[in-house]
């Protein structure tokens, strides 16, 4: 394979950088100008279907939760895009086998990721926001902030995505060699402090929240070892 001098590789990254840029920047402007106000809408309708009031206490903060949700979805639907101009950089270095093995990789993290906001977006944010709310009940009113309720909802969403990427990552360093089932299974009361911990630091500060993501975590891990020790076994 005939190696290509520095600069041609910085011009080609340069290239990918402007396209992936563009891909976003034109997934933000699409969303929010056609959608930004019914996708606030749709992530607040379950708030506001149990009866709680969404409010803005800032001049610029409804602005704000739509410029953030349209960013957010913008990403989203350029990703096809930074995919391709990603894929179409790395591609000439890697060999045909490490190709197919790349992109079953990433694949298989772009599903999880998914998997990962998906569950977490209809099977536990909305029992914590109810959790919450019934704590707070005869003691207040309940009125959240329109910016505030954005924030807590990607801060609550995304670590679902990272974190279930786990079954990947063990996959991934069991066929480098560097780990086997055997080793996770010794490690298993270390990983469920490290997966607790883990869940504190991604998840907004209570204990709700990282128990909801710590549990799935924890069947995640269990997965991960039973398919650490199916390709550990077809890499021997």
């Amino acid at each position: 394979m005939e190696e290509l001098p520095l600069i041609v590789h910085l011009q080609a990254l340069r290239r990918v950088l402007i396209i992936s840029m563009a891909a976003v920047v034109t997934g933000f402007l699409v969303v929010f100008f056609l959608w930004s106000s019914r996708l606030v809408q749709w992530v607040s309708d379950p708030l506001i279907n149990e009866g709680v009031k969404l409010i803005y206490t800032e001049v610029s903060e409804a602005f704000g939760a739509q410029t953030k949700m349209s960013l957010i979805a913008g990403a989203v639907l350029g990703s096809p895009v930074v995919f391709g101009a990603v894929w179409w950089f790395v591609r000439p270095a890697l060999h045909k086998r490490e190709r197919k093995t790349a992109l079953v990789y990433l694949s298989a993290a772009l599903i999880l990721f998914i998997l990962g906001v998906a569950f977490a977006y209809r099977f536990v944010f909305f029992l914590a926001v109810n959790f919450f709310v019934t704590m707070g009940d005869n003691m207040a009113t309940p009125m959240f902030s329109l910016g505030k309720y954005v924030d807590f909802l990607f801060a609550f969403l995304i670590p679902f995505g990272i974190m279930f990427e786990l079954p990947v990552m063990v996959v991934w360093l069991s066929r480098l060699g560097l780990i086997t089932a055997d080793q996770l299974v010794k490690a298993r009361k270390f990983i469920i402090l490290g997966v607790f911990t883990a869940s504190a630091i991604l998840t907004p500060p209570d204990v709700v929240s990282q128990c909801m993501l710590a549990m799935p975590l924890l069947v995640l891990f269990e997965f991960s070892v039973i398919c650490c020790r199916v390709m550990g076994q077809k890499s021997e």
